[in-house]
């Protein structure tokens, strides 16, 4: 998988969880924290 293909694979979720009520800067926060979840 390239980095490409990963960020719209982000991206598209981001799109469906802002129409679920979510925010994007409640979902960055979110991902973010996994990232430094997985690297720790």
């Amino acid at each position: 998988m390239n980095a490409q293909t990963l960020v719209q694979k982000v991206w598209n979720f981001a799109t469906v969880l802002r129409d679920d009520g979510v925010s994007y800067g409640d979902y960055v926060e979110q991902l973010t924290y996994l990232l430094f979840l997985k690297m720790a």
